[in-house]
């Protein structure tokens, strides 16, 4: 019988500042050379779990540890974070806050250094990790001039060094756009390959991991493993709805179409799910008595931008001659690779960077001769950690902030700070501190303080960057429910499900130009597209091609129509 590489037995952590312990009664055994993928919803303790592992707990978060964990033959909890770096290696979830070096090359090298390595061993070692990784072009370049995947090759690359038996992945999509997200995974799977290393995955979005097989799924729930299944098994049940994880798309469609998921399907990944006729006559039925989708007419523009450009350098342009129109209470994803411009021309309407050339139209307005000042009245900006928006210490003070220097009576500041709390669902904690709340309450005081000054749009940069998918949900139906009453809503987003579900209409971006303004399914159904703008073709497309519908995109779209009818009636 094969020790296992990971063994937790009986084991539970309590944090030195929690009341309650965090995780309970663990017990889980994992085999060289495995493939594990542990998921959970925020707060589970998957992420806890990973920082037991590598000797984080109880060495930078103290607390109390009950049980046995043992780690490549290590008494992890009793061992040193150092030692167990020469087992464990760990990959974040920002690949930023690894480096140290200033360029790859000596980023990679950074352990081999401390070890006192002779410089032609050490030289040796940095090229051939580098080639494993396929990075072994960039050692001249500097970390931050890397796009994203390239990122995290190089934080790969920097743990593979010490030829660890272990490497942990903790969230290594959260920060990357749909192509890289998908290279990092191919990227993972190609490593475990090719040195047999126990690759662990700490990660929610489910369907994106499975890209490539794994071996068994971990699913965490209030401290505690819920299930450890092979993941056919797993995805065949209803555990992970159970447990707030949102299941593969095709597989979500295939059950409103009335298919029983099965292991006997295959249904781990869209490459490897295998249908029978009768479950493809199924599929087509049910796609075929879609009601007719009524056609909505065009609204009045609200922002009419022509001929915009921007750059950062004289160099370097980061916008060219982008023309678009947005109108009253759409609802607008913006979508692209990392560095393709869609951030630069939010801070361009904001007022934050000055465009070079071109004009920008708000509601009939030039907004040329509009201060920061004024365009923040009219458009609300909701950057993506609400951390770094928050200055306040109370909700209350934090949503008064911004209209506090408009001259209201304290009497008007009240009334519209508290009906803005009941809209944004926080005025049961209206005078709770901001420090008491989750990520999630966080984002929505960040969406307060800016509603409260009655803005006729509002742009959120990542609205569900790092959300399970309940508060992921939370967050979006609240959206939803704004726009309903007449705000627009235009989200920057690398989340093809949210553009998807959310988003009727899609502004893709790419090297800084408007290379498509079509409907979401359009965008996501255009193989020639998705590559261009490094976006991830949804399995929704695949799995109507496989079921013989010869119209990908009105497929997409009766999904998106069944999914919506769905959540609206809360089943």
């Amino acid at each position: 019988m094969t020790t296992p590489i990971i063994s937790f037995r009986d084991f539970s952590f309590q944090y030195r500042a929690q009341k309650r312990p965090t995780l309970h009664g663990i017990n889980l055994n994992i085999l060289p050379g495995e493939r594990v993928l542990i998921a959970g919803p925020s707060g589970s303790g998957k992420s806890t779990l990973g920082s037991c592992i590598n000797g984080l707990i109880p060495f930078s978060f103290p607390g109390e540890v009950k049980g046995e964990l043992t780690v490549d033959g290590v008494d992890a909890p009793r061992s040193g974070i150092f030692e167990l770096s020469a087992h464990v290696g760990t990959v974040l979830q920002d690949p930023d806050g690894q480096f140290i070096g200033l360029t790859v090359g000596e980023d990679i090298a950074f352990a081999l250094e401390n070890a006192c390595t002779p410089q032609n061993e050490m030289k040796k070692t940095v090229e051939r990790v580098a080639g494993l990784v396929d990075i072994a072009d960039h050692l001249e370049s500097a970390p931050h001039e890397l796009s994203g995947g390239q990122k995290q090759r190089v934080s790969l690359a920097g743990v593979m060094v010490d030829q660890v038996k272990v490497l942990l992945f903790d969230e290594p999509l959260a920060n990357l756009d749909p192509a890289a997200g998908r290279q990092a995974i191919e990227l993972i799977d190609e490593i475990q390959r090719k040195t047999d290393t126990t690759v662990i995955i700490i990660e929610h979005r489910l369907e994106d991991v499975l890209w490539r097989s794994v071996d068994r799924i971990v699913l965490m729930s209030e401290g505690r493993i819920a299930a450890d299944m092979r993941p056919d098994a797993l995805l065949s049940t209803d555990l992970l709805k159970t447990h707030g994880i949102r299941e593969p798309l095709y597989l979500t469609a295939l059950r409103y179409a009335g298919v029983e998921i099965t292991p006997a399907l295959r249904p781990a990944g869209i490459g490897t799910l295998t249908l029978g006729e009768a479950e493809k006559a199924k599929v087509r039925a049910w796609f075929q008595a879609a009601p007719d989708r009524t056609e909505e007419a065009l609204p009045q523009p609200l922002l009419e931008i022509k001929n915009l450009s921007f750059g950062y350098t004289p160099e370097q342009r980061t916008l060219r001659g982008v023309s678009l129109t947005i109108g009253r209470g759409e609802m607008v994803a913006i979508v692209g690779r990392n560095g393709a411009g869609k951030s630069t021309l939010s801070k361009l309407i904001c007022g934050f960077e000055t465009p070079e050339s071109g004009t920008m139209i708000f509601d009939g307005e030039d907004m040329a001769g509009m201060s920061i000042r004024e365009r923040a009245s009219r458009i609300g900006y909701v950057m993506q950690n609400p951390n770094q928006m928050i200055s306040k210490t109370m909700i209350y003070d934090e949503v008064a902030l911004g209209i506090r220097r408009r001259g209201y009576t304290e009497e008007q500041i009240r009334e519209r700070v508290e009906q803005t709390l009941r809209i944004c669902g926080l005025y049961p904690f209206r005078n709770w501190p901001i420090s008491a709340l989750s990520f999630g309450q966080k984002k929505r005081v960040t969406i307060a303080s800016v509603l409260v000054m009655g803005p006729q749009m509002i742009i959120l940069d990542e609205p569900t960057a790092g959300q399970d998918f309940r508060h992921y949900t939370e967050i979006m139906e609240f959206l939803r429910e704004l726009n309903a009453q007449g705000v627009t809503v235009v989200m920057i987003t690398h989340d093809m499900h949210l553009m998807l579900e959310y988003t009727p209409r899609a502004l893709v971006f790419s090297g800084g130009e408007l290379i498509a303004d079509k409907s979401a399914a359009q965008v996501l159904c255009d193989g020639d597209l998705v590559r261009r703008a490094a976006l991830k073709e949804t399995s929704l497309f695949a799995l109507a091609k496989s079921c013989g519908v010869d119209a990908p995109v009105a497929f997409v779209d009766r999904f998106i129509d069944a999914d919506r009818e769905v959540r609206a009636h809360g089943r």
